[in-house]
């Protein structure tokens, strides 16, 4: 499962994008707080990633942070939220102003994001309002928007150095061995730190 692509980026619009990542194109589906974090055409792009598999299809959704991608699958858990419903979300509003919508139950601000109705904004607080608690502590702290669970930034690390062409083993070891000894969860720094100690 890919759960963390980088590369250049060949094309971009406001709902996809594609990245080139060693002659193979990788069409990614992203909200707009995506969108205006990506740079002109040509620049190297990045983006966390969450895989999804149905019957007919295999499609990518990427994000600017882990922030966001959690918050994605968290949207996505909700009866009667899909991935494009839980993009269109991203794109009414920031994870910040989402995570605290849901969290006060402001139903007048959830509901005036198009697609989403009365009944699917009561479904979002009720189900999420708890889960969204803790993420909601996270965006408040300064400089900790892109933080996320250490399991969730375990596997996107792994993933992001097994897409660099290690061994599975070799990434979990480095990764495991970093977050033990970095005390900052940044997800740039972290891999930056792994990839210093796969290639000593």
């Amino acid at each position: 499962m890919i759960a963390y692509l980088t590369g250049k980026l060949l094309t971009k619009s406001t709902n996809h994008s594609v990245v080139d990542i060693g002659g193979v194109g990788y069409e990614v589906q992203i909200p707009l707080s995506t969108y205006y974090k990506l740079g002109d055409l040509g620049a190297v792009a990045t983006f966390h990633v969450f895989t999804y598999v149905r019957e007919d299809a295999i499609q990518l959704y990427g994000f600017h942070t882990p922030l966001e991608k959690e918050l994605f699958l968290k949207l996505i858990s909700v009866s009667g939220v899909g991935p494009k419903l839980a993009l269109t979300l991203l794109s009414g509003l920031s994870a910040d102003e989402l995570i605290q919508a849901v969290v006060s139950g402001n139903l007048v601000r959830l509901t005036s994001i198009p697609g989403v109705g009365k009944k699917t904004g009561e479904r979002l607080v009720i189900e999420l309002r708890d889960k969204l608690k803790s993420l909601s502590t996270q965006a408040e702290e300064p400089g900790s928007a892109g933080t996320v669970s250490d399991s969730i930034l375990k596997s996107d690390l792994v993933s992001a150095l097994v897409n660099f062409g290690w061994q599975q083993s070799q990434a979990e070891k480095a990764v495991s061995t970093t977050l033990k000894e970095e005390q900052k969860h940044e997800f740039e720094w972290l891999l930056k730190q792994a990839l210093k100690k796969l290639y000593r």
